[in-house]
């Protein structure tokens, strides 16, 4: 179902699902013969959602009889587990280096499944808030807590939607302006129009005293092709409606949740505000954490810059 400016979803709906998706890519990756990354938590969401397409990388059975149907499919399932494997490792640095750097305040934005409050080792007097929908915050922290999990970090959820006035919820949730804060906005800004980019940005750029650290990864150069987006929405459309089939349940079309439009570049908008910026293109990052892209599954995916900055 395509997006509305004032649409909202559970965790197994629209742009909540993606976030069960990344989470089967991190389960995959952690079970894997030499895994990048260690998410312990991963497989746990997954078992409390049930099926979904997900399945696909969460299932081998699942898994094996897709690639058997639809051959192509196993290059870019491939591609999917190690974008996660590497965005997931990119991200998680970045927080323990902001860490080390002694800050202590911290903002997931769009926080989804990723269970780093949990899992990362935050030094002592940590603060982290998680921010995202109320349906899928819910999800996460009760399945946790069923599972016996307790957050290593002091844990501030924040129940709302990125559109609204998320500053104001945050301050009044105790967030302190005038300190140092690590930032993240890991697999949101492809769902926002161009404009809430923009806000989102400027949001962020007005909260964060000098010493704050930011990461994300944005649309690259190319995200709009219209030759790309074609080719790529075809693939999808066939390889979902192929294991559609094979679980036998309705699969969200991921290509209507984001926002195809010419955007801000973010590394230049925020060096014009005086941060330190980094940008690595996907392929760089991948050679970066030792993986390469899979033979024929080049252009499977949109280009994605993965930028990191401090004020």
């Amino acid at each position: 179902m395509p997006r509305t400016n004032d649409d909202s979803w559970d965790i197994t709906q629209s742009v909540g699902a993606t976030a069960l998706g990344v989470a089967a890519a991190r389960a995959a990756e952690t079970a894997s013969d030499n895994p990048l990354i260690n998410d312990p938590f991963a497989r746990v969401f997954l078992d409390a959602a049930g099926k979904g397409m997900w399945s696909v990388y969460a299932d081998p059975d699942v898994t094996a009889k897709l690639v058997e149907m639809e051959p192509g499919a196993q290059s870019r399932l491939q591609l999917m587990v190690d974008f996660m494997a590497t965005r997931t490792a990119f991200f998680d640095e970045f927080f323990l280096g902001g860490a080390d750097a002694g800050v202590r305040q911290v903002v997931i934005l769009a926080s989804g499944l990723d269970a780093r409050s949990w899992r990362l080792p935050w030094p002592d007097g940590t603060l982290v808030y998680e921010l995202d929908q109320p349906k899928v915050l819910e999800f996460k922290e009760s399945t946790l807590r069923e599972h016996g999990a307790q957050p290593i970090a002091q844990l501030v959820n924040i129940p709302i939607d990125l559109r609204q006035d998320w500053p104001k919820a945050l301050q009044d949730s105790g967030f302190d302006p005038s300190r140092p804060s690590i930032w993240s906005a890991e697999g949101l800004v492809r769902y926002l129009p161009a404009q809430a980019q923009d806000l989102l940005f400027e949001r962020i750029n007005s909260l964060s005293a000098p010493g704050s650290w930011l990461a994300s990864n944005v649309p690259g150069e190319g995200f709009t092709d219209p030759d790309k987006v074609r080719a790529q929405r075809e693939d999808n459309q066939r390889i979902r409606a192929t294991a559609a089939k094979l679980i036998d349940a309705e699969i969200t079309d991921f290509d209507d949740l984001w926002y195809p439009e010419e955007r801000t570049p973010v590394d230049a908008w925020l060096a014009e505000r005086g941060w330190d910026v980094t940008a690595l293109s996907f392929p760089e990052l991948m050679a970066r954490y030792g993986r390469s892209i899979p033979q024929g599954a080049e252009n499977s995916m949109p280009p994605t810059k993965f930028v990191s900055a401090q004020r």
